[in-house]
């Protein structure tokens, strides 16, 4: 009979008590530790955060690994690579026992309400009323969502074809492991507030990104001081599928659009997303 290892003492911190036990973890894990919160009530961790960059083959190893663990893989990414703290994760600037859980809200819901908060009057806005609606033409009024669209792509293999850009564009994202049953649900146990300045409660973008699970194959792979990369296995495959996905999109993360270098419209959006496998996002 061949006994799994069981999960170090200093993963086990990550879980409630008792919780860890029957949990196993057979991938050996490069320096790290684990990390409190900077505002946390108590001592419990939020993750922990290896020294170091690593491969994507070690993320996938502990991919592999997650049912067995219980420790959801990230690829995470500082707001200055070059900077010794390695913010937010290095220092803890999370705040978990400040979100809600993606079970309180639902994703139509949210991204109907983000629609109408973002193609609203604005005091502040310089462009004038016809100029904003050209923005998110051809749509007014919420499109609802997007339909889901066919699997082209295992979305396992899908994320760690992900995994591998990051790490060959970057080469300086570190692994975070976070106890979270799913991709989406990571970010709230993370306690990111990298949207915050669009979303305050992080659990509304983990009910989102659930749903994208649902429709798209999507999977969390790679997190930023306030990024957040998606692998994703069905992508629109026409432009007006693509539309439909884009005003998700702007909804979600306005900007994408409103900032975005070469595509300040939806339409032009649309176009680069259209057999896209990966959806990276941005909060100013």
């Amino acid at each position: 009979m061949i006994t799994e290892p069981p999960l170090p003492d200093t993963l086990r911190v990550l879980f409630p008590d008792g919780e860890a036990d029957g949990r196993a973890l057979s991938v050996a894990l490069p320096a790290g530790r684990t990390v409190v919160p900077e505002d946390a009530e108590d001592d419990r961790p939020a993750y922990w955060l290896s020294d170091d960059p690593v491969s994507p083959a070690l993320w996938r190893s502990l991919r592999d690994e997650h049912p067995r663990s219980g420790l959801w893989p990230l690829m995470l990414g500082a707001l200055d690579d070059d900077a010794e703290d390695f913010r937010p994760w290095g220092e803890g600037e999370v705040a978990p026992e400040d979100m809600s859980s993606p079970d309180d809200h639902d994703a139509a819901a949210l991204l109907a309400e983000w629609w109408r908060d973002h193609t609203g009057p604005d005091e502040d806005d310089a462009l004038s009323p016809a100029e904003r609606d050209g923005v998110t033409a051809p749509y007014g009024d919420w499109p609802g969502l997007a339909p889901t669209t066919a699997t082209t792509a295992d979305p396992e293999h899908a994320a760690v074809d992900l995994a591998e850009t990051l790490f060959a564009v970057f080469g300086t994202m570190r692994l975070g492991l976070v106890r979270a049953e799913r991709g989406a649900d990571a970010l709230t146990a993370l306690g990111w507030t990298g949207p915050v300045n669009c979303i305050g409660d992080t659990a509304e973008v983990s009910a989102v990104v659930r749903d994208w699970e649902r429709r798209f194959g999507a999977r969390v792979v790679g997190v930023g001081f306030d990024t957040l990369y998606l692998s994703v296995a069905a992508p629109p495959a026409t432009r007006e599928e693509a539309l439909r996905v884009a005003a998700e999109h702007f909804a979600f993360c306005p900007d994408n659009v409103w900032q975005s270098r070469d595509a300040q419209t939806l339409a032009a959006y649309a176009d680069r997303l259209v057999g896209e496998r990966s959806w990276a996002f941005w909060w100013d």
